[in-house]
C-alpha cells in the first residue's frame, strides 16, 4: 500500500509572495516587450531620418561629379555613420541581394524625392543586432551603394539590461514580504492562542490588524471565552460527581467490613474496588484537559522503577531493565499515571510486565512489554479511543471503562509525544511512550 505523503504547504505568506512575484513577472515581461518594440520603432525612425538626409546630399554631390571623380567624392561622403560606394557601371536593376525592407517606406516619408531613384533599403540581421544596407540609382543609371558602419539596434535586450530591470522588482518583493509579515502577525498570534485552548486559561488577543483580521480575532476571543466557561463548568461538575460517588462507595466499604462470610466479603470488596477504579479513571480522563501541572525536571528512569516496585509489592510479576538515571522535563504526576496504566494493563492481560527507559536520539522512550495475546493489527488504533473494549482480543474478565490507554495517549500528547502500540514477533504487546527530551 502506497504511503500517504502530506502535501507541501508554503503558508499564507508564501502564497501572497508567490502571487506578487507572478504579478511582477507578468508585468516585467509585458513592459519589456513593449519597451523593446517601441525602442526599436524609435531607433528605426531616427535611422530613416538620418539616412534620408544623407542620401539626398550624396546623390546630389556624386551626380554633379565626372565619373573619374565620383569614387573620391563617395569616399569624402563616407562618415563614421555611413559607408558610401559608387559603382562605375550602369545596370538595368538594383545590386543583387537588396530588396525594399521595412525601413524603405520611412525613408521615402522623410524624402519623397528619392522615390524616382529606385531606392532599396534593408535591415539584415547580424548576430544579435541588425545591419543596414542599401542602394539608389543615379540619373545616368549607375548605382550608389551604402551601408551603416555600426549596428543600428533592434536586437534582443542584453542580460545586464534584464538584470538591471529586475532590481526594482527584487527590492519591491523584499519590501512586500516585510509588510505582509507585519500584516499577518495577528494571524500568528491567533494560531498560538488557538493552540493553548483547553491547556491553560487562554489568552485574550488584542483586536489589531486589518478589518477582516480584527473580526476573526473578535470571534476567536468570544469562542475562547465560551470554551473556557464550558471547561470550568465541567470541572466543577466532575468534582461534585466525584464527591457524591465516593461517599456511598466509602459507606459500602465500611459495611463490607462488617460481613461475616469471608467469601461474600471478598466479593463485595472486589466490586467496590472496581467501582472506585472506574470512577477514578473516568474523572482522570474527563478532567485532564484543565490539568494545571507544570513540567519539571524529573528522573523518568527512577519514576518507572518505582512504579515497577509498587507493582511487585502488590504481588505482580514485573521487573525494570532500563537505564538507572534519565532526566527530562515532564509532568511527573501525569506521566506516572500513564506508565502505571501501561504496567497494570501488561499485568492484567499478559501476567508479566517488562519496563525499560532509554534515550534514542532526541527522544525518551518508555517501553512496556507483556506476554499476553496481543491486539489484532486492525484494532491497534481503535484501542486508543476512549471507552474502547476489545473483548475479542483480550479476555472477558476486563474491568474499568476502557479509558486506560486513552489516558496514556492524552498524557503523551500533553508532553509533545506519542503512544505507539505494536505486537511483538515473539508474542505479546509492546507499548511505547515516545517523548521529546527537553
Amino acid at each position: 500500500m502506497a504511503r500517504y505523503r502530506r502535501p507541501i504547504s508554503v503558508g499564507l505568506l508564501g502564497r501572497l509572495l508567490a502571487i506578487l512575484l507572478l504579478t511582477l513577472a507578468v508585468e516585467f515581461v509585458a513592459s519589456t516587450l513593449l519597451y523593446e518594440r517601441s525602442s526599436r520603432a524609435l531607433i528605426r525612425d531616427d535611422e530613416a531620418h538620418r539616412l534620408a538626409e544623407h542620401l539626398v546630399i550624396a546623390r546630389k554631390l556624386v551626380s554633379d561629379q565626372r565619373w573619374p571623380e565620383r569614387p573620391a567624392m563617395a569616399a569624402r561622403l563616407t562618415t563614421n555613420r555611413y559607408d558610401i560606394h559608387w559603382s562605375g557601371s550602369a545596370r538595368p536593376g538594383p545590386p543583387v541581394g537588396l530588396e525594399r525592407g521595412p525601413i524603405w517606406m520611412r525613408v521615402l516619408d522623410w524624402e519623397p524625392s528619392l522615390a524616382d531613384s529606385d531606392l532599396r533599403v534593408q535591415m539584415v540581421p547580424v548576430g544579435r543586432q541588425a545591419q543596414l544596407f542599401g542602394a539608389l540609382r543615379l540619373a545616368d543609371g549607375t548605382w550608389l551603394r551604402f551601408r551603416a558602419t555600426a549596428p543600428t539596434g533592434g536586437g534582443r535586450p542584453g542580460w545586464h539590461r534584464i538584470l538591471l530591470a529586475l532590481l526594482p522588482a527584487a527590492v519591491l518583493l523584499v519590501l512586500s514580504a516585510a509588510l505582509f509579515r507585519h500584516t499577518l502577525r495577528p494571524m500568528a498570534m491567533l494560531a498560538r492562542a488557538a493552540d493553548r485552548i483547553g491547556r491553560s486559561a487562554g489568552l485574550t488577543l488584542p483586536e489589531a490588524g486589518p478589518r477582516e483580521v480584527r473580526r476573526v480575532i473578535h470571534a476567536f476571543n468570544a469562542m475562547q471565552a465560551r470554551i473556557h466557561r464550558l471547561i470550568v463548568d465541567r470541572t466543577e461538575a466532575l468534582a461534585a460527581v466525584g464527591h457524591d460517588l465516593r461517599t456511598p462507595l466509602a459507606r459500602l466499604q465500611l459495611r463490607t467490613d462488617a460481613i461475616a462470610d469471608p467469601a461474600l466479603r471478598r466479593a463485595f470488596e472486589t466490586d467496590v474496588a472496581e467501582m472506585e477504579a472506574m470512577v477514578g479513571s473516568l474523572l482522570s480522563y474527563l478532567g485532564g484537559e484543565d490539568d494545571p501541572e507544570t513540567p519539571i525536571r524529573t528522573d523518568v528512569a527512577i519514576l518507572a522503577a518505582t512504579i515497577v516496585d509498587d507493582a511487585i509489592d502488590r504481588g505482580g510479576d514485573a521487573h525494570y531493565v532500563g537505564d538507572d538515571h534519565l532526566e527530562a522535563m515532564v509532568r511527573p504526576i501525569g506521566l506516572k499515571r500513564a506508565i502505571g496504566n501501561l504496567v497494570e494493563n501488561a499485568l492484567h492481560y499478559g501476567h508479566h510486565a517488562r519496563v525499560s527507559v532509554s534515550a534514542e536520539g532526541d527522544r525518551l522512550v518508555v517501553r512496556v512489554d507483556d506476554d499476553g495475546p496481543g491486539i489484532a493489527e486492525d484494532q491497534l488504533e481503535a484501542v486508543l479511543q476512549p471507552f474502547a473494549r476489545l473483548d475479542p482480543a483480550r479476555s472477558r474478565n476486563t474491568s474499568g471503562l476502557g479509558l486506560g490507554l486513552a489516558i496514556v495517549a492524552r498524557a503523551a500528547e500533553a508532553e509533545g509525544g506519542v503512544l505507539h502500540l505494536a505486537n511483538r514477533p515473539e508474542g505479546g504487546l509492546r507499548a511505547e511512550l515516545r517523548l521529546p527530551r527537553r
